[in-house]
């Protein structure tokens, strides 16, 4: 490139410049948008994830309500239990209800996976005591699980 093409290409970026700088334009740049959605809307789409059996979208929704509340950590143990990932969902229960420690169905959940795994029995028993315990109204459903329990022991 000689002197007078080297020269033009210069002048021509600053008046591109300048025209942006004018008309209030910028050079493209990255922009990060903020997560518009609450908790409870993160939830909402995550249980519509999963009624449809799409485990990794639920997750991932439940995974961004959970950076703002801690009772997304019951719906990441059911989205994990039910698509067969007992760890995870024993690790999302036991958040729960650490977070929650009157949440009876996190107990109740707790319990069931301990009963379909045939370990820890005598937790899961303990856990379904609690459910009952915290939530009597839901005492048929809890008892259920507690019945099933005691009939493998």
């Amino acid at each position: 490139m000689n002197d007078k093409m080297l020269f033009r290409v210069y002048i021509t970026a600053v008046l591109i410049g300048c025209c942006l700088l004018i008309s209030g334009c910028a050079f493209p740049r990255i922009i990060f948008l903020d997560d518009k959605l609450l908790p409870e809307e993160h939830i909402a789409l995550g249980v519509a994830y999963e009624q449809k059996g799409q485990f990794e979208y639920a997750i991932k929704e439940y995974e961004s309500a959970a950076k703002k509340t801690s009772s997304a950590y019951f719906y990441l143990g059911n989205a994990y239990f039910r698509n067969n990932n007992f760890d995870r969902a024993e690790k999302y229960y036991r958040k729960s209800i650490k977070a929650q420690p009157e949440h009876a169905d996190s107990y109740n959940n707790l319990a069931w996976l301990y009963y379909i795994k045939r370990e820890n029995l005598t937790e899961a028993e303990s856990l379904a005591e609690k459910a009952i315990e915290f939530n009597p109204e839901k005492k048929a459903v809890y008892s259920d699980t507690l019945e099933k329990i005691r009939g493998l022991r």
